[in-house]
């Protein structure tokens, strides 16, 4: 594999997304990071833990968390691969902001969500999304160095 190849800009946001993913969930189990992490549940929207203060998070949100970043870092390994989590994994987190929206505090709440995480949902994935598409266009196939197998 070729430096050009190695250092792609979409490869390289996807990586970065990916170790930020895994950052996040792994702070959501440590004290200090999260607080009431004792209200902390598997699911639903009465966990009480919150990560930085701010955003809910449960055992599966961070699980979610972990399991976007384990997909992030093994995407920037292709152009397409990072293109592909970029652009998909921000729809994902278009559909889960509408979800938090119209379930969030519901029993149809697996997850905890309230305002800020929403919030939260909607800029990242309109920022993957964006990213992942602005990017792939730069590594078109026809560019030298892009590396768009599997």
């Amino acid at each position: 594999m070729s430096e050009a190849v190695a250092r792609t800009p979409v490869r390289t946001a996807a990586l970065v997304v990916g170790v930020v993913f895994l950052l996040v969930g792994t702070a959501g189990f440590i004290p200090g990071l999260t607080s009431d992490l004792d209200a902390m549940q598997f699911a639903g929207h009465h966990s009480g833990a919150l990560l930085f203060g701010v955003f809910a998070v449960s055992v599966l949100h961070n699980a979610v968390h972990l399991a976007f970043g384990v997909w992030g870092v093994a995407a920037s390994r292709s152009v397409r691969g990072a293109s592909l989590f970029l652009v998909g994994g921000g729809v994902i987190y278009l559909v889960v902001w509408l979800y938090g929206l119209l379930a969030g505090g519901t029993d149809a709440d697996v997850l905890p969500l309230n305002a800020a995480d929403n919030w939260l949902h909607l800029g990242l994935g309109l920022g993957m999304a964006a990213t992942g598409l602005v990017l792939a266009r730069r590594a078109s196939p026809n560019k030298a160095g892009a590396d768009w197998s599997a």
